[in-house]
């Protein structure tokens, strides 16, 4: 197992989380499993950038992200050099510390 710390999210999780995760398994697969709501309007599938989260610590242990998920995170609200969509990030064996940004570009849930 994997620890993954979340940090707070005034709204997601406001006291911040310490989750255990699958190696093998997405960053979000394994919030959602442990009841931390993080949004994934595309079911996870790599079509927006709901998802979108910071890996403060054990990034480089992710594999690289793809083009596909590359040209998403250009799109995503507060991007920086260690963000990922969390549906495509797989956990390894690090440990991670993840932060959840404050907002989110949701088009449905906006209605734009």
């Amino acid at each position: 197992m994997t620890e993954i710390v979340v940090l707070p999210h005034h709204e997601i999780c406001p006291e911040g989380a310490v989750v255990e995760a699958e190696a093998g398994e997405s960053i979000c697969e394994a919030l959602l499993r442990h009841d931390i709501a993080i949004e994934h309007a595309c079911e996870m599938s790599c079509a927006c950038t709901t998802c979108h989260l910071i890996v403060r610590e054990g990034f480089e242990s992710l594999e690289e992200a793809d083009e596909l998920e590359e040209d998403y995170l250009d799109k995503a609200w507060g991007l920086e050099p260690e963000s990922r969509l969390s549906c495509q990030a797989i956990i390894a064996s690090e440990p991670l510390v993840v932060e959840i940004p404050r907002y989110t570009i949701n088009h449905a849930s906006e209605r734009h």
